[in-house]
């Protein structure tokens, strides 16, 4: 584990003196056909499966980055989320820093487990107060319904025997991925809530609107519950990436009304001041603070507390670091796009 973080942060160092401009577009990273992403309502069967066997094929590759306590591929993000989590929440690089990390998920789930399809995002306003009715706690063709028992372990589905070695929050133990759907609070993905933020002027508004308590960014987490309600570990429920990959959808359309300013508008502070947080209605408080075993997080690229596009985001080699400039568009660099 040491030397894999040695190495990152020998690699944050290299990249610190090539943010100091903005960065140009290289050969390689242009896009002639964005792959677009659709929701998984409208995936057919044939397409749910092949999505839901890519990730299933993420949990039985084994880990090749020597992160803390990961022993497949699908829990080397997770532990990159644990690793992160400090500066990628409530702060400016909390929408890009995710478009990223989904992105990532794509690209592992096309790289390792032959997936062909793109990653599809979850509706969550067709879904809201009614998350324990929806397709994508299917047991045959989603991911498994709410969890039972003391544990709230979900013990239908494909994940129904995952066993996750990281959280809840920062703590290392074996336990299954558990979920307490409550459809009350649910009701912060609603059209008019979305609407809300989508007619904020700025970004700093914007992000505020989609990540703070009452938020579209509460709604998933909350409503799923139990993993997905833990800001820390909540990505060992495979739900996160298509949560995530809706909000990502958002800020997308939002910058799409007015892409030449939009997709160079960003600020915020660099670290978040935890300590002050409140967590939503029904969400479990959890400990916030670091343990020591996991190194500080390092921010390269934006001096004192102000997030600019030559912050770099680094997933501690999941995939290339890449400035917040390069994924501000998501159809140039990242190559992908929304219905």
């Amino acid at each position: 584990m040491h030397s894999a973080l040695i190495r990152g942060f020998l690699a944050l160092l290299a990249a610190g003196a090539a943010v100091a401009a903005p960065q140009t577009v290289r050969d390689s990273d242009v896009c002639t056909f964005p792959r677009i992403r659709r929701p998984w309502h409208k995936l057919d069967d044939k397409e749910k499966k092949a999505y839901i066997d890519a990730e299933l094929c993420l949990m039985s590759t084994p880990a090749t980055l020597g992160l803390r306590a990961s022993r497949t591929k699908f829990d080397e993000f997770q532990s990159v989320h644990v690793l992160k989590m400090e500066i990628a929440h409530f702060t400016g690089q909390f929408l890009p820093f995710h478009r990223l990390f989904v992105w990532a998920h794509e690209q592992a789930l096309r790289d390792e487990c032959g997936f062909t399809g793109t990653q599809p995002y979850w509706a969550e306003e067709l879904d809201v107060g009614a998350f324990s009715k929806s397709i994508l706690l299917d047991p045959v063709l989603g991911f498994g319904g709410d969890g039972i028992g003391p544990d709230r372990c979900v013990r239908d589905g494909p994940f129904a025997n995952y066993t996750n070695p990281l959280g809840p929050g920062f703590d290392i133990t074996d336990h299954c991925i558990n979920r307490q759907v409550n459809d009350t609070l649910t009701m912060t993905a609603a059209p008019t809530v979305v609407e809300g933020c989508m007619n904020m002027p700025t970004f700093l508004t914007f992000w505020s609107c989609i990540e703070n308590r009452g938020g579209p960014h509460s709604a998933g987490h909350s409503g799923v519950g139990a993993q997905m309600s833990n800001p820390i570990s909540s990505p060992g429920d495979p739900l996160f990436y298509l949560h995530h990959a809706w909000l990502d959808r958002i800020w997308s359309k939002w910058q799409l009304k007015d892409p030449e300013v939009r997709n160079r508008d960003m600020g915020g502070n660099n670290r978040a001041n935890l300590s002050s947080r409140v967590p939503p209605p029904g969400v479990t408080p959890v400990n916030l603070t670091r343990p020591a075993d996991i190194p500080e997080p390092l921010i390269v690229g934006d001096p004192g507390n102000v997030t600019t596009l030559n912050h770099l985001l680094y997933l501690y080699g999941l995939v290339e670091n890449r400035t917040i400039g390069e994924v501000m568009d998501p159809s140039k660099v990242l190559c992908y796009g929304y219905d």
